[in-house]
């Protein structure tokens, strides 16, 4: 349990403009990010941002067998280690190419997108990329669940989505919103 937090702080000193926080997110905000999701009806689901696949280990305990998961994570140490542990999984690097990466593995669209990506903290420009790459990627009627450390996202994905949800998850470090949004 130490050695991912080591690993997670050493890449948060290297990358502080990728990597949003000093510690991976606790159980408790991985939990709240995987229980919306009806996992019965979901055959593909993606997380962008998987840093040290704490939300990759709840999607891996819900989903079903047949079911396919492609795991977004830029930072290379991390995605090394995300291969080694979820090797059944698809791994790519950058969610820039989301709706292309699934174009080419014959996906029509995803399900459900999970994010663990830090959008405050990068430049617009790349949250706009980003944002228009999973309503892209995202089918009519599917789920965009990402979690923020303020609610300076809360308009813009009012305006991307039709429904949006709020939950507060007080135990994380820090505490943090999760946005539940539907396509």
């Amino acid at each position: 349990m130490i050695y991912p937090r080591l690993q997670f702080l050493t890449q948060f000193l290297k990358y502080p403009r990728t990597i949003g926080s000093i510690t991976p997110s606790s159980s408790f905000l991985a939990k709240a990010m995987v229980t919306p999701v009806s996992w019965e009806d979901t055959e593909v689901v993606v997380e962008l941002g998987a840093g040290t696949g704490i939300f990759t280990k709840y999607i891996e305990q819900n989903m079903k067998p047949a079911s396919r998961a492609y795991i977004f994570e830029k930072n290379l140490p991390l995605q090394k280690k995300l291969k080694q542990h979820y090797p059944a999984f698809s791994h790519y690097t950058d969610a820039k190419n989301m709706s292309a990466v699934l174009c080419e593995t014959g996906e029509k669209s995803a399900d459900v997108i999970i994010s663990g990506l830090p959008f405050t903290v990068f430049p617009k420009e790349l949250t706009t990329q980003i944002m228009n790459e999973v309503i892209k990627s995202l089918k009519p009627g599917g789920l965009f669940i990402t979690f923020q450390y303020s609610l300076h996202m809360k308009k813009r994905l009012q305006a991307d989505f039709s429904t949006i949800e709020l939950r507060f998850v007080p135990f994380n470090i820090p505490p943090a919103f999760v946005y539940i949004c539907r396509k």
